[in-house]
């Protein structure tokens, strides 16, 4: 670990109150849950660490379903009816949905994770380590340690009694971070409990953020920028490169380069961005079935007759997403000099924007952090949030992001998880939870 890093989440850590048992807006049973999620800190890491220690690559099947497993008993324990979707048909494992039905009437709250992590069965990074108040580990937090918050908030719910009456669907997927395909059936099961729900809560990691006196602050999250993957496709004529400029004209490589300096100047913004990830063009140029690799054969002497780029598309509403396509499209429809150019798009992860019953909601998790003693959470600028699976019900239904722990290093070997943030999280997901459920529709 680095020594920056445990400083920096040390000292948002040293921020939090050490208890607010004794807050005085507490009602009772929220005291009961305050004092419960304390009191199964313990149980809490210790699942936490057996569920980082099996690996649960998106890709490793048997995996994912062995997570999968280990919680079934968790949510059955709080009387949950767990159901596991498989996803095979995609080239996935699938998905684990436990339902809590509670009083008729009462407002379903949606609640999501996932099982999978970015680190598949032949990653050097594979066990849980603790030091002192942190730990790392693949998926600590992304989102094991989200999953195990989220336990952590119900059990405390279940010790107070405000679960009882809960109408709760807890939606894990198996493939947030490499979706299956086609997408359309990876995620129909998901929407389709989206548009039954009346809240939704994703428990992927708290954001935080330098405040004004530089020290680490935690943000509430009301939007996720979209990523939708494109490729431009340039077939020209070719000849001897003693004739480039002339009849044949400039060959695909030069056409390519325009459509992308025009598409970087022309297309964003604000809260749009693009990305080039791949390219490749010569006398041949070919994109790899698995999409992540591009080859290219040529010499200097030949005019390019192929070329290729592949990358994403981040935006925040889907009007801006369309708005985007159509110009990029259009760019791609210009004439270049003997060249003609193809661009394609791919279903992706559609956008959360930042609507009036998103920061709703963030009111009344920030009336949750009063009632705790704890400062106000600002709204996180969402550039600074990537894509994620709570965007596929965004439309149909107000949410809340980063219910988790707050980390660093995510998708990477150095993802470490503030464990003090799981049991804080555990609190505020509780209150907020229990608050919410009591609600009429």
């Amino acid at each position: 670990m680095q020594i920056r890093l445990a400083a920096a989440l040390l000292a948002a850590s040293l921020l939090l109150p050490a208890t607010v048992c004794a807050a005085p807006a507490l009602s009772a049973p929220e005291r009961r849950m305050v004092a419960a999620v304390e009191a199964n800190a313990g149980r809490d890491i210790a699942l936490l660490e057996k569920l980082v220690n099996q690996n649960s690559g998106s890709r490793n099947i048997a995996g994912v379903k062995a997570v999968a497993e280990m919680l079934r008993p968790e949510f059955e324990a709080l009387g949950f009816t767990v159901k596991w979707l498989p996803m095979e048909q995609t080239g996935r494992a699938g998905h684990l949905v436990a339902k809590h039905t509670g009083k008729p009437g009462a407002k379903r709250l949606l609640l999501i994770g996932h099982l999978d992590t970015v680190f598949e069965a032949d990653s050097p990074f594979q066990t849980f380590a603790r030091s002192g108040p942190f730990a790392t580990g693949p998926g600590v937090a992304d989102d094991k340690g989200g999953v195990v918050a989220m336990l952590a908030a119900l059990r405390a719910m279940a010790a107070a009694g405000t679960l009882k009456n809960a109408n709760v669907t807890a939606y894990l997927t198996g493939d947030e971070e490499d979706a299956g395909d086609p997408q359309s059936a990876a995620r129909a099961d998901l929407i389709a409990e989206g548009r039954k729900a009346d809240v939704a809560l994703d428990f992927e990691g708290l954001a935080r953020d330098v405040g004004p006196e530089g020290t680490l602050i935690d943000m509430g999250s009301i939007a996720r920028r979209s990523a939708y993957s494109w490729t431009i496709e340039v077939e020209a004529k070719s000849g001897h490169s003693s004739g480039v400029f002339g009849a044949n004209g400039d060959g695909a490589i030069y056409a390519l380069a325009r459509i992308l300096s025009a598409i970087r100047a022309e297309v964003p913004e604000p809260n749009l961005t693009l990305n080039v990830g791949m390219i490749a063009g010569g006398a041949e140029a070919a994109l790899a079935a698995d999409q992540a690799h591009v080859s290219a054969t040529g010499k200097t002497n030949i005019i390019s007759a192929k070329a290729i780029a592949r990358g994403d598309l981040r935006t925040l509403s889907p009007e801006q997403n369309t708005r985007a396509q159509e110009r990029m499209a259009a760019i791609a429809a210009r004439a270049y000099p003997g060249a003609t150019a193809r661009i394609t798009f791919e279903d992706g992860y559609p956008p959360m924007a930042p609507t009036d019953a998103n920061r709703a909601l963030l009111a009344r998790l920030n009336a949750v952090n009063a009632a705790l003693g704890l400062p106000a959470m600002a709204p996180l600028d969402p550039l600074k949030r990537g894509a994620g699976d709570i965007s596929f019900v965004a439309a149909d239904v107000p949410g809340l992001v980063g219910l988790g722990p707050a980390s660093q290093g995510d998708h990477t070997p150095e993802e470490t998880a503030d464990l003090a943030s799981l049991t804080l999280q555990a609190k505020r997901a509780a209150l907020l939870m229990s608050r919410l459920a009591a609600e009429q529709k």
